[in-house]
């Protein structure tokens, strides 16, 4: 079998690559590209000029032409800057070329019909996007992805497959060059370098991190989803093809620009940006049909088929880089952690989807302070990898007694905790708490802090709120700690904000925010920014600085409530207020080794 051998491409040639070394164009006839396009369908679109050449040998020089849209006026010099880009992905030994392609399907095969060649189970039903292709262009893309599922039979899932297949025909002088360069994006082979999903594990994570950044970075349109959809993650699920399905040509291949250059986080930051939008002209009509998930997801992928009407590309790009820390790493350790929970819950290859957004029984659910609406509201600001996980009921002092202690003994083991808490006076609030109560041993009888800046504080009655770590509200508060020179660079790449199109440098005292914000990774301005939980003998704090988001006392009777520097939260509640009711849940297979009592 002829393959493309990638000596030559391993990490020596990475290496130059980002010190500046030149990658040559390839020779390219006029007539190289667009002989599967529609030029009718492309209107205005086939039209073309602006810049004919690109020399470029700075990685970082070419990631603003991408961003800013250099070649996207002219089609050829887009072809060739696709031909550049694709050749210099680091692969496998061995990735199937073009004359693999030939090889296998022969001149006969470009006269079949695209119906003959439905496409494989890898697709998930996901058509071929048509993107002003011809009518027998989209068969082309069946044969293309056809031949790479025999060629790749280690891939099981891969929905966006056809999308940037189809995007490529347009660029690609032959289906055997199509093939080869879709190849070279599959067997991408780059630490930290992640194109596409390549398994159901991969893709469903993706689904679970892409609602975790949403929480943090798009919080207005996901809370308006949460209220509107009964399946959040269901929504979700289908964030991929709103940006390789969903948009138009026009924005797709802007899209796409930079998706080869950057890689599989400009795919979130577009999915993001385009929520943002959505919530703008169109989530108020979605917020209007409660408990319909298929109307919501509908809703946004129109959304997105018609976003060319209210933003152009451009917009829609600078929209996406304009969303600041939003890093790679991030990206990488939100995945990790969603993979994990999935495979500790069997959930490792496609299934009928359930309601994941909140795992009960409304029927079955029982807490005396909220109803299963509340504690639908609460889920959807928890982090996404325990979303599978169902609530359970650890402590409540109607049935355990008015005892720090009895707390204790009910809560240690479990990790995360959600407390819950009912004045006398009727109102509402709580926290949700990252870190096992064990923990507070490790400070013997002296009351110490412990946590991380997932922990954050609530109320729900007289009105709902929620008050994060005032470090993911204010950045600037809080210096990254540097590690690796590359790292610096990379975090300072990473973190760069777009503005029309440009690239800005980003604000210094703003560093990368880890996702799971445990405080040693910071330079904090104060350590009362770090005071997450603590509990000794006789009292449990949440937050801490000139006073404390909660305070309650060793009989759980009596508590405070005041603004503190850790949430720069007001009071939730009065300031000094009686326990009517307190009651503390555990997530149940949120951790493996939780033990399964009380």
């Amino acid at each position: 079998m002829k393959a493309v051998e990638s000596a030559g491409r391993g990490p020596s040639t990475r290496t130059g690559r980002r010190s500046g070394a030149p990658l040559p164009f390839p020779d390219m006839a006029e007539e190289d590209y667009g002989v599967f396009v529609d030029s009718e369908q492309m209107g205005h679109l086939a039209q073309s000029g602006g810049p004919s050449e690109l020399d470029c040998e700075d990685p970082r020089e070419l990631k603003q032409m991408a961003r800013q849209g250099y070649w996207a006026t002219n089609h050829r010099l887009r072809a060739r800057a696709y031909q550049r880009l694709i050749k210099s992905i680091p692969c496998r030994t061995v990735t199937p070329d073009a004359e693999v392609y030939r090889d296998l399907l022969g001149s006969a095969a470009a006269k079949k019909p695209a119906g003959n060649v439905p496409l494989p189970d890898l697709a998930d039903g996901n058509p071929v996007p048509r993107y002003c292709l011809k009518a027998d262009a989209v068969g082309s893309a069946h044969r293309i992805i056809n031949c790479l599922a025999g060629q790749f039979p280690d891939i099981s899932h891969c929905p966006s497959l056809p999308a940037v297949t189809s995007l490529l025909l347009h660029f690609s002088a032959d289906e055997a060059q199509c093939f080869e360069h879709v190849s070279r994006i599959l067997a991408c082979n780059e630490p930290g370098k992640r194109l596409l999903d390549q398994t159901f594990l991969a893709y469903e994570s993706g689904c679970m991190t892409f609602g975790d950044l949403a929480n943090k970075y798009c919080a207005p349109a996901h809370k308006a989803i949460v209220a509107a959809a009964l399946d959040v993650l269901e929504v979700y699920s289908d964030w991929q093809r709103w940006v390789l399905g969903d948009l138009p040509f026009s924005h797709a291949v802007r899209v796409l620009d930079v998706y080869l250059v950057e890689g599989y986080k400009i795919l979130y930051r577009v999915a993001i940006a385009l929520l943002k939008f959505y919530r703008k002209h169109a989530a108020g009509a979605a917020a209007e049909r409660r408990q319909d998930s298929g109307r919501v997801r509908s809703d946004i992928r129109a959304f997105a088929r018609g976003i060319a009407a209210v933003v152009t590309p451009d917009k829609l790009l600078e929209k996406a880089f304009s969303i600041r820390l939003l890093s790679r790493k991030e990206i990488a350790l939100l995945q990790l952690a969603n993979e994990r929970s999935l495979r500790e819950k069997g959930i490792t290859v496609k299934h009928k989807r359930r309601n994941v957004q909140l795992a009960l029984d409304p029927d079955a659910f029982s807490s005396e302070i909220v109803g299963a609406k509340e504690m639908r509201d609460i889920w959807s600001w928890i982090p996404e990898r325990f979303a599978l996980c169902q609530p359970q009921l650890l402590f409540t002092t109607s049935a355990h007694g008015c005892s720090l202690n009895r707390f204790y003994e009910h809560c240690e083991g479990y990790e995360p905790t959600l407390l819950l808490i009912r004045t006398t006076d009727g109102d509402v609030c709580g926290a949700f708490l990252s870190t096992d109560w064990e923990e507070r041993k490790r400070g013997g009888n002296k009351l110490s802090f412990f946590g991380t800046g997932e922990c954050f504080v609530f109320r729900l009655k007289p009105e709902m709120e929620r008050y994060e770590w005032v470090v993911i509200r204010h950045p600037e508060l809080a210096c990254a700690v540097k590690n690796r020179g590359q790292e610096d660079a990379e975090a300072s790449e990473e973190g760069q904000n777009s503005e029309r199109g440009s690239l800005r440098q980003p604000e210094k005292a703003l560093g990368q925010l880890s996702p799971f914000l445990a405080a040693r990774h910071f330079n904090l301005s104060s350590r009362n920014t770090s005071m997450f939980m603590a509990g000794n003998f006789d009292s449990i704090i949440v937050g801490g600085g000139e006073g404390n988001a909660l305070y309650i006392d060793a009989e759980l009777n009596h508590g405070r409530s005041g603004r503190c520097a850790t949430f720069d939260n007001p009071p939730l509640c009065a300031e000094s207020f009686q326990v009517a009711l307190l009651e503390a849940w555990g997530f149940r297979d949120a951790m493996a080794t939780s033990p399964q009592r009380h």
